[in-house]
């Protein structure tokens, strides 16, 4: 593995780790070890998809904010806390990722094909990050929705 994050870094490519909470700390080291390497975490590490949002697990994940290249896709709404719309249980999840990585460390994720199967939707799962998170100003939204994943992949 590490091997794959050397070349990684190496070439400018982003490893995309799909975790659970628990591979934290193993991605902390990782990242301690290779930090030139670009890391995105997909779907808030699945922080809540047993249906609990732990305090520990956020702490965990907003602690790899240490590390300039980690960033973290904000998504998978459908899959975390209690799985509905209009998601405001996940607020202070996300409110706690934004106060430790920014906006140009979040990114919107897409989820194809996971989140448009019904009753899931697009429209519900930008709106969320639109309208339902009170904290962010209209350029961090940006950010999120389109400006970070421009940064890191193109």
């Amino acid at each position: 593995m590490r091997e794959m994050w050397r070349l990684a870094a190496e070439k400018k490519l982003a490893i995309c780790p799909l975790v659970n909470p628990d591979a934290i700390p193993a991605l902390d080291r990782m990242c301690a070890e290779l930090p030139d390497t670009i890391v995105v975490i997909d779907h808030m590490a699945r922080i809540g998809m047993d249906d609990t949002l732990r305090d520990q697990d956020v702490r965990a994940l907003c602690i790899l904010s240490r590390h300039p290249n980690v960033h973290v896709k904000v998504s998978a709404f459908y899959a975390l806390g209690k799985k509905r719309s209009p998601y405001s249980d996940l607020v202070p999840l996300v409110q706690a990722l934004y106060h430790a990585y920014g906006p140009k460390r979040l990114m919107w994720g897409s989820d194809s094909p996971f989140q448009v199967q019904p009753p899931y939707s697009y429209a519900e799962s930008l709106e969320f990050v639109r309208d339902r998170l009170p904290f962010l100003r209209p350029e961090d939204k940006e950010w999120i929705l389109r400006k970070s994943v421009e940064e890191v992949f193109f």
